[in-house]
């Protein structure tokens, strides 16, 4: 069986090798051409480093398919510089990929940012720089610095890389409360720590361990099946998971859109109350201080007169001290991150309205019924202001609020037991 499943991919190694080469440069092309540079959140300003990486590892493998048909055409010479871009193609993404894990632990492990420099730098002065002078065999060359590519590079990558989408998720994407894409992006964390052991530790046969042990013919002699399948099938898994992650961004934006909104609707709210506490409050003070003056001269003549209108003085002042408690109570921020019940909870159980009205809140809602930030705002909104018309407008002494869901809508009714409109409206002009 092993020998049939050998025989097999054997010949179709060109095939294997270019799909494995189109996972990861499809991954690439398709994180590089999301841009998401307005994005506030840290990963957004690392995936150019992950798009280079499936990008330029996708042309590696490639070439694993296409230098062996060009040796049909051409010298030793050139296929010998092809196959030295080729061993560099290997190290550079290995690189991107060491960077990109990098980024993300920037804010965490601010040291980590010259690592990548300086192992790809150690790489290339020992492989690139003198390698081809010191060794005179050019396959022995190539073999060597395949190797430590991928235990300098791509092992350390492949580990940076998931430790800092780990990082990523915990600290930044759980709180948005998506699990979804929380539980992709672990997804993607545990495909690159299997990449590293892939990519980075199954490596081409060497004279010293664990090449010699742990290596590309190794491996396919004990289980039939080439390594770049396995490769592949973590690269296919990897780059579905953080493509699907990649939908946080527009999870970001619509929360941004709706926090301008709920800002536009407090902006237009505090206008709506500046304007009601010029008309109303403050002219009721103003009433209560020219009635305050009236009666200081009425005091000596007329005593009564004067007590009569300091009463109507104090009610006054009175109603206004009402309408500025109910004006307090609207200006507050509504809160988004709470549920709808917690909120009208909150609302009606507030000491300030509670002082003016009586409130029973009855909701009847599953646990399915679940309200977005700026749903939940508005529907705050008409309760509070419903509140606030029944004490300042009805004069009422108790209000009943009811909630419940039919046909899938929210039924809120909300009653009082204040004086209603008078139903013999005035047509004159």
């Amino acid at each position: 069986m092993v020998e049939a499943l050998n025989h097999f991919f054997e010949l179709n190694r060109p095939l294997v090798f270019f799909v494995y080469g189109q996972v990861f440069f499809v991954m690439g092309l398709a994180i590089a051409l999301q841009s998401r540079h307005h994005s506030r959140l840290e990963l957004a300003r690392s995936l150019g480093w992950l798009a280079a990486f499936g990008l330029v590892h996708g042309l590696h493998e490639w070439g694993a398919v296409f230098i062996p048909i060009q040796a049909v055409y051409v010298d030793t010479a050139v296929i010998q510089l092809l196959e030295a871009l080729h061993v560099i193609l290997l190290a550079l993404s290995f690189s991107f990929l060491l960077q990109f894990g990098v980024e993300l632990l920037r804010n965490w492990q601010p040291r980590l940012v010259i690592l990548p420099l300086l192992m790809t730098l150690l790489w290339a002065f020992i492989f690139v720089i003198p390698g081809l002078a010191w060794h005179g065999d050019f396959a022995d060359w190539h073999q060597q610095a395949s190797i430590w590519a991928r235990y300098l590079l791509g092992f350390t990558g492949g580990v940076v890389a998931a430790v800092g989408l780990y990082y990523q998720a915990q600290r930044y994407i759980k709180p948005l409360n998506v699990p979804s894409i929380y539980r992709m992006l672990q997804v993607a964390g545990i495909c690159l720590l299997t990449y590293a052991v892939l990519g980075g530790l199954i490596v081409p046969g060497g004279l010293f361990f664990p090449a010699n042990w742990l290596n590309e013919t190794a491996v396919p002699s004990a289980l039939g099946v080439p390594v770049p399948v396995f490769r592949s099938i973590a690269g296919l898994v990897f780059a579905i998971a953080i493509i699907r992650a990649l939908n946080v961004f527009d999870v970001e934006v619509d929360r941004l859109i709706e926090g301008m909104q709920i800002e536009q609707s407090l902006t237009m709210e505090r206008e709506r109350i500046g304007r009601e506490l010029h008309d109303g409050a403050l002219q009721e003070v103003y009433s209560a201080g020219l009635i305050v003056a009236s009666a200081r001269r009425k005091l000596a003549q007329e005593p009564a007169l004067a007590e009569q209108r300091l009463e109507r003085a104090i009610q006054a002042i009175d109603g206004a001290i009402a309408s500025l408690r109910v004006y307090m109570g609207e200006l507050r921020d509504a809160p988004t991150m709470h549920s709808l019940p917690e909120i009208l909870q909150q609302q009606t159980a507030d000491a300030r309205l509670t002082a003016l009205l009586d409130v029973e809140l009855a909701l009847d809602l599953p646990a399915t019924a679940v309200f977005s930030p700026i749903q939940t705002h508005h529907i705050a909104a008409i309760v509070n202001e419903a509140l606030s018309n029944a004490a300042r407008h009805a004069q009422a002494h108790h209000v009943w609020i009811k909630g419940n869901i039919i046909s899938e809508r929210l039924c809120l009714t909300i009653t009082d037991d204040g004086r209603g409109l008078d139903g013999q409206l005035s047509t004159d002009g």
